[in-house]
């Protein structure tokens, strides 16, 4: 049975952070593959900058020294609005023999109870966590809010990288640099096309 991290986002656009994450989980959790999974339409209050024709093909840069890096189109090529617990059922459709883990940081963990159909999410999947090395699921959120959700989390100890892709393209838009928080690919691609410039 292969492992298979699930990494999902905007990606808007992807940094280094996104790139860690993957790779800590990867080596934490003896991974096959880790699949990025850009969200095309997201349903939540993000506010997205650029376009997937823009995001995904900067996505494919960022990850193309790894062989163990992988994209999926599973949120790309269906109509939207895209809910993680949906787009685990497809992969999961498409692959019956794997084991997967979503990965996420620690804060969005605590926020996991308002994620759409949380309780089937985590009885769906695996729960691989980024955090400080000794950090643990509050008390609070499995006994409280979602039982079960304990057994379903796996904390994987590694570096808190404190920015966004939010805070990235804020820098980006204010004309700062950006270099070392996206990789040089990214970073050409952005400059080739103009993006994030002028509130884009």
């Amino acid at each position: 049975m292969q492992r298979v991290g699930i990494l999902g986002g905007t990606f808007d656009p992807p940094h280094i952070g996104h790139l860690v994450l993957a790779e800590y989980a990867v080596s934490a959790l003896d991974l096959d593959c880790v699949l990025f999974v850009p969200a095309a339409d997201p349903p939540h209050k993000w506010r997205v900058r650029e376009a997937i024709e823009h995001r995904l093909p900067m996505l494919e840069r960022a990850i193309a020294a790894n062989e163990r890096f992988a994209i999926s189109r599973v949120d790309v090529d269906r109509p939207g609005p895209h809910y993680t617990v949906d787009m685990i059922r497809i992969l999961q459709k498409q692959q019956p023999d794997t084991e997967f883990y979503f990965l996420m940081g620690r804060d969005s963990l605590h926020n996991l109870p308002d994620c759409h159909h949380a309780e089937e999410l985590i009885a769906l999947c695996k729960l691989a966590v980024m955090a400080r090395p000794g950090a643990e699921v509050a008390p609070d959120l499995t006994a409280n809010i979602l039982p079960g959700l304990a057994d379903r989390v796996v904390m994987i100890d590694s570096p808190m990288l404190g920015f966004s892709s939010t805070e990235v393209a804020d820098r980006l838009e204010a004309g700062k640099s950006v270099r070392y928080l996206v990789p040089d690919s990214v970073l050409t691609y952005i400059q080739d096309h103009g993006l994030y410039q002028n509130g884009s």
